[in-house]
C-alpha cells in the first residue's frame, strides 16, 4: 500500500495516490452530453460551467452495453466489464439457461476502488440514488468499521449494521423521494453534502437515476429545473474543498415514432417467424424492476441460439432489419466492447440511435411511460458522456486526455491521480 513515504492502493492495473484532499465522484445516470449542452449554453449550470472553464471538461465513451450496471460497476472499479464481469443488468445463465438480474456481489469479479482504500484505512462513502445497486457498490466494505453505503430508495431503513449510519431522513433533512422522480437523486446529492461536510470522507462515489432522462428531452422544463438544483448541490460540494468529478453511465436518445409510439424492432417475434418458436431466446440486459423509465426496452440485446440455428443464420437474418446499427457474434462483442466472453450470447445485436430492441409487444409493460415518449439507452448511439473535473489536470494527465481513448471509468484515476491540487 506504500511507496517510499507516499500511501497508494492499486487496483486493476491503477496505482491511486493518497488523496490529499476530500475525492468526490458524481455519476449522472443517463446524463446524455446534449442535456449538459443544452444547460450550459442556457446558463442554467453556472458552476459546472466554472468547471468546464477552470477545471477539465471532455466527452468520454462509457462501456458497451450502455446500461445502468456495467457502467456503475466499471466507474466503482476503474475496469472494463471483461475484469469485473457484469456486462448487463440482466443476463442469462449459461449453465442453466436461467434468467437472472445482474445485481448480486456474488457476480462481481473485482472489489472496489472504494473497498481497496478502505481496507488501506480510508474513510468512504457510497450513495446510490436505486437500491438495486447498492450491494454492488459496497461490496466488501466494513460498514461496522466507518464506510458508509446506502440508497436514497430505502433510506428510510438504514441501520449501522447495514448500511454504517442510521437515521438518514433526519440526517439529510429531506423526506423519502419517490421512486420515480428527480428528487430521488437530489436527495444522493443532499446527503452527500452533509457527509462531506460533517464526516469528511476521503473517496464518495454518488450515483443518482435517470427517470428525468428516461422521461424528457434537453430544454424541457422539468429537465431544466433537475440540472439547475443539481447544479446548486454540485456547488457546495465544491465549495466545502472537494475534488468533484462528474461523468455519467451512459446517454440517451429518444427512440419514439412520429406519433409517440415507441420505435421498436420485435426481435423475438422476428426470429421466431423465421425460425420457429424456441429456436432463440432473446434477452433485453436492459430489464430491470424500474419498468417505468423504458419497460426494458434498450438499443443492445443478446440473442442465444437454441439447437440446430446458428450464430451466422441469425446475424443474417437481424443484419437485414431497419434500425439494426450492428449485429455479431460473441467473441466479436467481447473483444470489440471489452465484454466477459462467458457471460455473452451467440449474438449481440445493437439498435441505431432512434431504434429500441425488444421480445414481443405482449411481453413488455409500456403502460409506466404514461404518455411519454420512449427515450431509452443500450447501443453505441448512447456511449458519449461528459467527463469534467472542477480542477485542472497535471500535465500528464492532461496529455493522455489530449490523446483520446477516455472512458468513464478512468474518471476515479483522474480526479485522485491526476487534478492539479
Amino acid at each position: 500500500m506504500t511507496m517510499g513515504s507516499e500511501r497508494e492502493v492499486r487496483l486493476n492495473g491503477v496505482r491511486y495516490r493518497w488523496p490529499r484532499r476530500p475525492v468526490v465522484v458524481v455519476c449522472i445516470d443517463g446524463g446524455d452530453p446534449a442535456y449538459l449542452d443544452a444547460a450550459l449554453q442556457d446558463g442554467i449550470v453556472p458552476t459546472i460551467a466554472r468547471f468546464v472553464r477552470q477545471g477539465f471538461g471532455a466527452t468520454a465513451d462509457c462501456v458497451i452495453p450502455s446500461f445502468t450496471c456495467p457502467n456503475n460497476v466499471s466507474i466503482i472499479t476503474g475496469s472494463p466489464p471483461s475484469i469485473h464481469g457484469i456486462s448487463g443488468n440482466f443476463y442469462l445463465e449459461p449453465g442453466t439457461r436461467r434468467a437472472v438480474v445482474m445485481t448480486g456481489v456474488e457476480l462481481m469479479r473485482s472489489t472496489t476502488i472504494l473497498a481497496a482504500f478502505a481496507a488501506a484505512g480510508a474513510k468512504v462513502v457510497s450513495v446510490t440514488a436505486k437500491d438495486k445497486l447498492r450491494a454492488q457498490l459496497g461490496k466488501d466494505l466494513d460498514l461496522a468499521g466507518g464506510a458508509i453505503s446506502f440508497s436514497s430508495e430505502e433510506a428510510d431503513r438504514c441501520t449501522l449494521a447495514d448500511n454504517g449510519i442510521a437515521d438518514v431522513l433526519q440526517f439529510v433533512g429531506r423526506p423519502l423521494p419517490d421512486m420515480y422522480s428527480a428528487e430521488l437523486s437530489l436527495f444522493v446529492l443532499e446527503a452527500g453534502l452533509r457527509l462531506l461536510a460533517q464526516r469528511r470522507p476521503d473517496l464518495m462515489y454518488l450515483s443518482l437515476t435517470d427517470y428525468i432522462q428516461h422521461t424528457y428531452a434537453p430544454r424541457a422544463p422539468e429537465s431544466d429545473a433537475y440540472y439547475r438544483s443539481m447544479d446548486a448541490l454540485i456547488a457546495g460540494l465544491d465549495a466545502l474543498g472537494a475534488v468533484v468529478a462528474l461523468t455519467a453511465d451512459h446517454g440517451m436518445n429518444d427512440k419514439a415514432n412520429g406519433d409517440a409510439t415507441p420505435n421498436v424492432i420485435w426481435l423475438q417475434d422476428v426470429l421466431d417467424s423465421t425460425f420457429g418458436q424456441e429456436a432463440t431466446t432473446v434477452i433485453c440486459p436492459i430489464t430491470d424492476y424500474f419498468v417505468a423509465h423504458h419497460g426494458s426496452l434498450g438499443g443492445f440485446v443478446r440473442v442465444y441460439c437454441n439447437g440446430a440455428v446458428t450464430p451466422a443464420q441469425v446475424i443474417a437474418r437481424v443484419r437485414a432489419l431497419p434500425g439494426v446499427a450492428m449485429a455479431c457474434d460473441k467473441e466479436t462483442a467481447a473483444r470489440m466492447f471489452d465484454l466477459p466472453i462467458d457471460r455473452e450470447g451467440d449474438v449481440v445485436v445493437i439498435g441505431d440511435a432512434k431504434t429500441c430492441l425488444g421480445l414481443s409487444p405482449a411481453r413488455h409493460d409500456l403502460g409506466g411511460l404514461a404518455g411519454h415518449r420512449l427515450r431509452t439507452h443500450g447501443g453505441l448511439a448512447e456511449a458519449k458522456v461528459p467527463f469534467i473535473l472542477n480542477h485542472p489536470l497535471h500535465e500528464v494527465f492532461a496529455a493522455r486526455a489530449a490523446r483520446g481513448g477516455l472512458k468513464n471509468y478512468h474518471i476515479f484515476d483522474f480526479a485522485i491521480n491526476g487534478a492539479a491540487v
